[in-house]
């Protein structure tokens, strides 16, 4: 088998659990009874929820049959492409099992685990409110993450540089770094005028604490040696920091960043279940009290989505600044 039938046979492996969810949607009937498909204008458009997971279905079909036929002519693209196919597969095979069970028999326990096309209700019947919640969400993490990132990268490096500054900071990190950061809740929303700016802090001291760490370890092992190469060309200690230790820590900067990526993500859910007027986690929260199961499954899928595309741009973002790494590191 020649390495082209080979990769078309992966592109058909990717997409195959998709088309088989898609088939099974549109060929097997209804056999739980009582499931009904309300209609929604959507866009101008009349739909139903059944209808849209069928869209979604086909979106991914063709996104993944675009993605095999582009990734193609770029050789690492295409190794990678490969690589994911059985992934792809399973996937498809359990929106299959999911739609059947959960759908289609509703063998799952209803309300709790409803079907994919039950889910879509949540977005093709109040797709506003879920978008405005969205927003929200995105608007809270990123004054929060900003302000972490920031103030933990400038006192990672104080930390690093300055023993003075390291033992005074150190032992508050210490004490910091065990302490969930919606501990402090209570004092943030006290202290704080708004939620808003409570949930700020929150998810700014989380960031701070793990950047702040990483960065400093990273300033604190730059090897002499740079340093003494760097006075022989004539730079001062401000020259140091930023050509020499700044670059140094680069690699340990963004695995904090990238870490605490993920503790910036819980901690704006739990803030918005405790407090906010709005946010994802405010949805959840409102949508279990009415025992709206199908709605939390929506906003946990929206979290999904957004934590990956976040996540995806940091790591283009570490990837440009840490490009003199190819070759170097595996």
């Amino acid at each position: 088998m020649n390495k082209k039938t080979k990769y078309i046979l992966s592109v058909i492996f990717s997409i195959s659990g998709f088309i088989l969810a898609a088939l099974l949607n549109v060929v097997v009937p209804q056999k739980a009874e009582g499931v009904v498909f309300e209609d929604y204008t959507v866009f101008g458009i009349t739909t139903n929820s059944n209808q849209a997971y069928r869209v979604v279905l086909y979106v991914l079909i063709i996104g993944y049959l675009i993605a095999g036929i582009v990734d193609w002519f770029h050789e690492k693209k295409r190794n990678q492409y490969q690589k994911r196919a059985a992934f792809r597969f399973v996937c498809g095979i359990a929106l299959f099992l999911w739609d059947l069970l959960g759908t289609k028999l509703q063998v799952l326990t209803q309300p709790f685990f409803p079907g994919p096309a039950g889910i879509m209700t949540a977005f093709v019947s109040e797709g506003d409110f879920i978008w405005t919640n969205t927003l929200y969400s995105l608007r809270l993490y990123a004054f929060g993450f900003a302000i972490g990132v920031i103030t933990g990268v400038i006192t990672g490096v104080l930390v690093g540089w300055f023993p003075k500054v390291a033992y005074w900071v150190n032992p508050v990190l210490k004490v910091l770094g065990v302490i969930p950061a919606v501990a402090w809740m209570p004092f943030a929303l006290t202290l704080l005028p708004t939620p808003f700016a409570g949930a700020v802090f929150l998810i700014a001291v989380s960031v701070w604490v793990l950047v702040t760490t990483l960065t400093a370890a990273g300033v604190e092992s730059t090897p002499k040696v740079q340093f003494e190469a760097g006075r022989t060309l004539g730079g001062n200690s401000l020259y140091l920091v930023f050509h020499v230790a700044i670059p140094h820590a680069l690699p340990q900067i963004f695995l904090g960043i990238t870490t605490a990526n993920g503790y910036a993500f819980t901690t704006l859910v739990m803030a918005e279940m405790m407090g906010q007027p709005g946010g994802l986690g405010y949805y959840i929260n409102a949508s279990k009290v009415w025992s709206a199961y199908y709605k939390v499954f929506a906003a946990i899928i929206v979290m999904a989505i957004l934590f990956s595309i976040i996540t995806k741009l940091i790591e283009l973002i570490r990837d440009y600044f840490l490009r003199w790494q190819k070759g170097v590191v595996r």
